[in-house]
């Protein structure tokens, strides 16, 4: 009896053995066709963005449409003034028209009513510059103006890399090159090698902050940070020889 299940036990774990050895085999090819292998690879840098831009919006609240708009002119110099200090040119300052809608007052019973209660106005003042760190301070610190009476917020922060094209162009070359190393590492175990490319399809470019995992179907564009994360991804099919 013990013979008997000695033997079934050298059987259960030749089977096992055989199993795994299929499997090891079959992961290495089943990517590869009788003469192709397709194999995806990647690559990244990490760049400093060049460029950043902003608005600024200014928000007035006065009794009627008029003092607001008066309001407004009065504070807009103020606030050119405060960017040009911390950095900003001139010419990189664009205070766009201004946009405002009534406030009406509530009845006793909590409806609305016909009368005015105050005019609301908003102006965009738009900035941009090649230093990135003005953009990113400023955007910081622009409440500081809040001391002279002035309601002011930071909105479309954004971040641009202006070399991004040429980069793309040396990342596909990089993500082709890693396709290949992982091929000729996936081959050598059947004691192939990679032939000449047969096709090469790009995938989508994914722009992200340095630490982030996050990656999309379409590709992401990040703005948000001034440290990004670019990275190509190229699916390749080689010969096998």
């Amino acid at each position: 009896m013990f013979k008997e299940l000695e033997k079934f036990q050298l059987i259960s774990l030749g089977l096992i053995l055989a199993l795994g050895l299929i499997i090891a085999v079959h992961s290495v090819t089943r990517s590869m066709s009788k003469d192709s292998i397709s194999v995806t690879g990647s690559a990244y840098e990490i760049v400093q963005s060049d460029s950043g831009s902003m608005d600024l919006i200014l928000n007035v609240r006065r009794p009627t449409k008029s003092q607001a708009m008066s309001e407004s002119v009065k504070q807009i110099p103020i606030v050119t003034k405060y960017l040009q200090d911390n950095g900003f040119k001139s010419e990189d300052i664009d205070v766009k028209a201004a946009n405002g809608y009534n406030s009406y007052k509530y009845g006793p019973s909590g409806n609305m009513t016909n009368e005015i209660a105050y005019y609301n106005l908003s102006q965009t003042i738009s900035v941009k510059s090649n230093d990135v760190n003005i953009i990113k301070n400023t955007s910081l610190n622009i409440q500081t103006l809040a001391e002279q009476g002035i309601d002011i917020d930071a909105s479309m922060v954004q971040y641009s890399y202006s070399k991004l094209s040429d980069l793309k162009v040396k990342l596909l070359e990089e993500a082709t090159k890693d396709a290949k190393a992982r091929a000729a590492a996936m081959l050598k175990a059947t004691h192939n090698k990679t032939g000449k490319i047969q096709s090469v399809r790009m995938g989508v470019f994914q722009i992200t902050p340095v630490n982030s995992t996050e990656v999309s179907d379409y590709g992401i564009s990040d703005t948000s940070t001034i440290e990004k994360k670019i990275t190509s991804v190229a699916n390749v099919v080689f010969q096998i020889k």
